[in-house]
């Protein structure tokens, strides 16, 4: 029988069956309100033993939405979801962030108007801000507390600002003479610190 005419008894190729793995189901977003504490860093880790997130937030898989300076207290906003972290900390979206902020001297409305206005900065000049004077709020006793000088009078201004430079703040009002002596942030966008105390926090359900 010629060679073209005989049957293939080759066994026919065995192909690998390829199967689709199955997709993790992402996690449900999750937004968490942290009151950080002075004298705490905002990350999760530090390989020189100072305090971090770690200590207060036993939430896997969050992440700050922003920060806030180690000197700084107040409101931070913890996120599992990038998209949700990006919308709070990127400064595009200008979300805006309340500050009450104790300073060093008697704010007259010159120093308030620069600030209202804009403040030059050696990174260039700030948007306008939102600045007035405050009340002296009803806040826990920070540890340690602040240092004053018994000669300087202090005041508390509130300002809010839209954009997120490194230690803006401090830097605008020690622009227009002004120096910080404490900064607590109480806002960010719609979400507000209330009654947390100091390394407390709450979840909010998201819509």
């Amino acid at each position: 029988m010629p060679a073209s005419s005989r049957p293939d008894r080759r066994r026919p190729t065995s192909r690998p069956v390829l199967r689709r793995e199955a997709k993790a189901t992402p996690a449900e977003p999750r937004l968490i309100l942290l009151n950080k504490p002075f004298d705490v860093l905002t990350q999760f880790n530090d390989d020189q033993g100072r305090a971090t997130l770690k200590d207060f937030v036993p939430i896997p898989g969050v992440y700050p939405a922003g920060r806030l300076d180690r000197d700084s207290e107040g409101l931070l906003l913890l996120t599992n979801d990038g998209r949700l972290q990006a919308r709070i900390a990127d400064p595009r979206h200008k979300l805006p962030k309340t500050y009450w902020v104790q300073v060093e001297g008697e704010p007259n409305e010159q120093q308030l108007c620069r600030l209202r206005e804009g403040v030059e900065l050696n990174d260039g000049p700030t948007l306008p801000a939102e600045a007035r004077l405050l009340d002296e709020p009803t806040l826990w006793v920070r540890n340690p507390p602040v240092r004053f000088r018994k000669s300087v009078p202090t005041a508390w201004l509130e300002l809010v600002i839209r954009e997120g430079r490194n230690r803006q703040v401090r830097r605008m009002t020690a622009a227009v003479g002004l120096p910080t002596l404490r900064l607590v942030r109480v806002r960010i966008g719609p979400w507000s610190l209330d009654d947390l105390a100091p390394g407390q926090w709450r979840e909010v359900l998201l819509q």
